[in-house]
């Protein structure tokens, strides 16, 4: 087994990857909009958008993903992260997910996602 850290700052790293042998887990650290000044659907489209780039830096993509937990600063954010949430995820590749409401490290935050995607080797 293989542990590679990506993006590592003091306290953590924006991505972890685990090479299994035949597969590559990849953990994404919680990840926060750059710009805290935006709506909670603002918010979600930069959150999802570095979702996607850390995915890619990983070798993988949405359909890979396996997991994910959101955190919500206010639960009334639900319908309006969802709508978003539902545009981004492709069809047919619905990650597991919890949802919760949170207090976020900066009172700005309106959303924070967590995700943990895998993917198959290619085989020599």
């Amino acid at each position: 087994m293989n542990i590679t850290r990506h993006e590592m700052g003091d306290r953590f790293s924006e991505l972890v990857t685990v090479d299994l042998g035949s597969a590559r887990l990849l953990y994404l650290s919680g990840q926060v909009a750059e710009d805290a000044s935006l709506d909670i659907t603002g918010q979600t489209r930069q959150v999802l958008q570095r979702i996607d780039e850390l995915l890619a830096a990983g070798g993988a993509s949405r359909e890979n993903l396996v997991s994910a937990t959101i955190y919500l600063r206010t639960v009334g954010d639900y319908p309006a992260m969802n709508a978003i949430w539902d545009e981004w995820v492709p069809e047919g590749h619905a990650p597991a997910r919890a949802t919760v409401g949170a207090k976020l490290i900066d009172s700005e935050y309106r959303v924070e996602i967590q995700a943990v995607a895998a993917i198959a080797k290619p085989t020599a």
